[in-house]
């Protein structure tokens, strides 16, 4: 009886170092990549392709392979469970001692990050030999047994001192208003730049970002422009599942055809009826910018725009040699409050060309948008400021000459200099009927911009005739190149091709004056 229990012990060790085998086996099966980690350990989580194609890209970074990567998808579609919370605690199962640093807009956020990161320590970490450090209860930094941890904070501030191996940015960028913030853009470039980077070690490091693609100068469109993608020689590789495939944005991840929608986790896969209707009623129920950056990753409208970023680009020129014929300053009136009043400086120069050259539009009372538009015409030497003379004719010539007798008044004009005549520009009514002429116009190459304009450029590259707000960048550039050209508020537009580039010909050393010349008598 003895020997048959003796035996039996030994049938059950047996059973038990099997089963335990098998589980060993099993959890490190699950460790191919952080979403089958997910599935295997969370039953709610749900996969869909294009979980499997970021969960993919993220054992690449975690092999070595690919150690920047950048996704863009729609929200709600699991990315950010994927990216800032499952691979995070993947990482930490395979490299114990690293550290990672889960940055987003706001400490909010990026503690909710931190904290199920920690979760998935504490329910699953067993399994990976994986236990929480005694004493580590700070929910924005702690640390498990054998050195790693997790650190969480909003970007800007937050990990000086801290070493990091892994960095995940999830939504740096808190809106479009932050993203369109020239100042709020630079301090985040700054942190990145100065504060993040700096923090990474030689001996393994990795950086995952994912955002929404609010504007072409943001987090991840500044890395791309600096650093390029893999497939150019650059160093990022990019996930981009737009809600509908495109082909302008390159081959599809999930080799979708032109006009497919991406899969959603609570719409079942093969169900594409209901996916192209939630896509479609999201398009429906967003302006058109919002839906490119949020639905398409694309921060530049794909339809209805009328100039492209790349035109704009290409008609910036701050060394060509021209000599001013006539210079103005032109203004689209507002009425106050949120409306932006729009005040551009230019000049026709004796190429023919018209020369934006100054941008000082912002929201203003009339008291304030005429007071800026002489304070420019002084400045510029300006011979005549043409206004948009649809609506307020006589409130627009009084609200200019009063500012300039006030301005007078105070010495920051002198009394000898003469006002510049106030000219009326009769423009088109509808802003696509006004903004279409100019647009020719610099695909003609007729328009140029002396510098980098942002928030100008920003207008024409977004702008679309759908669009609820009002453009007073653009309707003042309109009217200035009507002012000077009054021919281009003439006639029929028919589309041109883009011209390749400006003229090389017409690039000579800068001149040796300023680009005004002597100052014009009034």
């Amino acid at each position: 009886m003895q020997q048959v229990a003796e035996l039996d012990h030994l049938d059950d060790v047996a059973v038990l170092q099997h089963l335990e085998a098998a589980k060993r086996s099993m959890s490190r099966d699950l460790l191919r990549d952080p979403v089958v980690l997910a599935r295997g350990l969370d039953r709610s989580f749900r996969s869909r392709p294009h979980l499997r194609v970021i969960g993919e890209a993220l054992a690449d970074v975690g092999r070595g392979e690919c150690p920047r990567l950048m996704i863009f998808t729609p929200p709600q579609v699991g990315k950010s469970t994927t990216v800032a919370e499952w691979f995070p605690f993947w990482w930490l199962c395979r490299f114990p001692m690293d550290r990672a640093a889960v940055t987003s807009y706001g400490d909010d956020l990026a503690l909710r990050r931190g904290k199920r990161i920690r979760r998935y320590v504490e329910e699953y970490g067993d399994e990976y030999d994986l236990f929480m450090k005694p004493g580590s209860g700070a929910m924005q930094d702690w640390e498990v047994t054998q050195g790693g941890g997790v650190r969480s904070v909003s970007v800007g501030k937050g990990l000086t001192g801290f070493d990091v191996n892994l960095l995940i940015i999830d939504d740096p960028h808190k809106d479009r208003a932050d993203a369109e913030s020239e100042a709020s853009r630079r301090a985040l470039h700054d942190w990145y730049s100065s504060t993040a980077l700096k923090r990474l070690q030689p001996d393994r490091n990795a950086i995952v970002g994912i955002q929404t693609r609010w504007h072409p100068d943001d987090w991840a469109g500044r890395r791309l422009a600096d650093e390029g993608r893999v497939e150019e020689g650059g160093k990022w590789r990019v996930i981009h599942l737009p809600a509908i495939a495109d082909p302008k944005f390159g081959p599809d991840p999930l080799g979708r055809e032109h006009g497919e929608p991406l899969p959603h986790p609570k719409i079942p896969p093969r169900d594409t009826v209901q996916l192209r209707a939630w896509w479609a009623d999201m398009k429906a129920t967003s302006i058109p910018r919002d839906w490119h950056s949020l639905a398409q990753g694309d921060p530049q409208p794909a339809e209805g725009a009328l100039v492209s970023e790349e035109l704009l680009r290409m008609i910036r020129d701050g060394s060509t040699k021209v000599e001013p014929q006539k210079i103005a300053v032109s203004i689209d009136p507002s009425g106050g409050g949120r409306d932006t009043a729009g005040v551009i400086g230019g000049f026709l120069g004796d190429d023919k060309r018209v020369w934006v050259t100054h941008d000082v539009s912002a929201p203003m009372s009339s008291a304030e948008w005429s007071t800026a538009a002489c304070r420019l015409a002084y400045e510029t030497n300006a011979a005549i400021i043409f206004v948009e003379w649809n609506f307020g004719r006589d409130m627009a010539v009084l609200a200019l000459e009063t500012s300039w007798e006030t301005l007078q008044r105070s010495g920051e004009i002198p009394e000898d200099v003469l006002m510049p005549k106030i000219d009326p520009v009769r423009a088109k009514q509808g802003k696509l009927l006004r903004a279409e002429p100019i647009a020719q116009q610099m695909v003609q190459d007729k328009v140029r911009f002396r510098g980098v304009f942002t928030d100008l450029e920003r207008e024409w590259a977004t702008w679309q005739p759908t669009d609820p707000d009002s453009p007073g960048r653009i309707d003042a550039s309109c009217i200035l190149v009507y002012g000077l050209i009054p021919e281009a508020n003439k006639g029929a537009i028919v589309h041109a091709p883009l011209p390749q580039a400006p003229t090389p010909g017409g690039r000579q050393a800068p001149p040796s004056a300023g680009p005004y010349g002597r100052r014009i008598a009034k």
